[in-house]
């Protein structure tokens, strides 16, 4: 019976034991199933996460390349019609010689040979003032009248002389009919003529007093015996930059009434350096511009340049005599000049200034790529002579650039900048 069931128990484990190991192995199996589940899931991840990677840097490529396509801001496409009413002209690059230059600083004055300063000749009253500051007047033009006490002397002894010479003359005609009749002596014909001589010598220095004064004798009416005003003319033509007349004050020959200046011609003062003397002369050309104007290019010429090295600063003054058109220089204005010197370097590449244009804080060319488009090339400018500039680098000679309406092609660029920021903002 015992060994019965001991066999019995045997046979039990023994089941007990197998059905144990079959559990393990399909809990082992789905283990694995899981494992590899997972690492198809993390392979699959990579794969997409790869894929996701390139995919992001294809997508950030193709951003960049289309930055790279506005990075050509510098570019301006205009059509040869547009270019045409822009006022934009291309030109070849070529090379010339630069003529050397002095630049200096003065000042614009009056033509001191243009000025006159207007005063009566003779004391008097003011009693009309027919000119203000800054009015344009002619030679010979009444500034104002005067009531002078001696003028009216001057008048007086004016129709006195007449009188006497009416009376002398009266006088020798009576005694020539007297001589003719041997009547009178021939003595009294020959006093007679010198009475008359004297009084129409004495009425002829009357009358130049008069014209001294400024009256005309023409202007006198023997039927008119009110006083005669005094006129104060102006000797030259030109402006009024200078008025003193007050009516109801005296004036006399030593008090000013107006300044007059034609300033349709006028002088800069420049000081030259004392090493620059010796490529200064008299009748050399130069070109003033002043601040007010700076596009205004004036051409003048030195008139004289001063004996004396100033102490100081050790300049010597040259004065340039220079046309005023329009009258846009005015005294005490500070003007720039450039003294031309003659071209003795060799041939350098040159293009006009206003062909340089600041673009993005440097010196640029907009250079011709075909007949439509510009591009907008950085060089590096040399010196600076009669409104050319010398190009060390960034042109090659042949080149075709625009040399007129550079700054028409600036303000397209900066405007398709704009409008590319406005872009990307969005």
């Amino acid at each position: 019976m015992n060994k019965k069931a001991i066999i019995i128990g045997l046979i039990l484990a023994v089941a007990a034991a197998g059905g144990f190991l079959y559990r393990s192995a399909q809990t082992g199996n789905s283990g694995v199933k899981q494992a590899d589940s997972h690492k198809d899931e993390k392979a699959d991840g990579h794969k997409e996460e790869k894929e996701g990677g390139h995919k992001e840097e294809g997508e950030h490529k193709e951003e960049k390349e289309g930055h790279e396509g506005h990075d050509e801001a510098g570019s301006v496409k205009m059509t040869a019609e547009v270019q045409k009413l822009n006022g934009v002209v291309v030109a070849t690059v070529k090379k010339q010689q630069l003529a050397g230059a002095i630049n200096a600083t003065g000042k614009v004055e009056a033509n001191a040979d243009r000025i006159a300063h207007v005063s009566p000749r003779i004391s008097g009253k003011i009693v009309a003032v027919r000119a203000s500051l800054g009015d344009s007047v002619s030679a010979g033009q009444s500034l104002a009248t005067l009531d002078s006490v001696e003028l009216g002397e001057a008048l007086g002894r004016y129709h006195q002389s007449k009188t006497r010479l009416a009376l002398a003359q009266s006088n020798m005609d009576r005694i020539k009919g007297l001589v003719e009749k041997k009547i009178a002596a021939r003595k009294d014909i020959l006093q007679a003529e010198t009475d008359y001589k004297m009084a129409q010598t004495e009425l002829h220095t009357d009358e130049e007093r008069l014209s001294l004064y400024g009256v005309s004798v023409a202007d006198i009416k023997d039927d008119n015996h009110k006083r005669p005003l005094l006129p104060v003319k102006s000797p030259i033509g030109g402006t009024i930059t200078e008025k003193h007349a007050i009516v109801g004050e005296l004036s006399d020959p030593s008090k000013s009434l107006y300044t007059v200046a034609d300033l349709s011609n006028v002088w800069v003062l420049v000081d030259i350096n004392e090493k620059d003397l010796a490529k200064v002369r008299r009748g050399q050309t130069a070109t003033v511009s002043i601040g007010a104007f700076p596009d205004l290019k004036l051409k003048g010429r030195i008139t004289y340049i001063a004996d004396l090295v100033d102490e100081s600063t050790r300049t010597v003054k040259a004065r340039i005599e220079v046309a005023n058109p329009g009258r846009k220089l005015k005294p005490e204005m500070f003007a720039t000049v450039e003294l031309a010197l003659a071209a003795d370097a060799p041939p350098v590449l040159a293009v006009p200034e206003e062909a340089l244009q600041d673009l993005d804080g440097k010196k640029v060319v907009f250079v011709a790529e075909n007949e439509a488009e510009f591009a907008a090339r950085p060089v590096q400018a040399g010196r600076t002579a009669a409104g050319m500039v010398e190009i060390v680098s960034g042109l090659k000679e042949g080149e075709n650039y625009a040399i007129k309406g550079s700054f028409i092609l600036k303000s397209e660029v900066k405007k398709g900048e704009m409008t590319d920021e406005h872009g990307h903002g969005k």
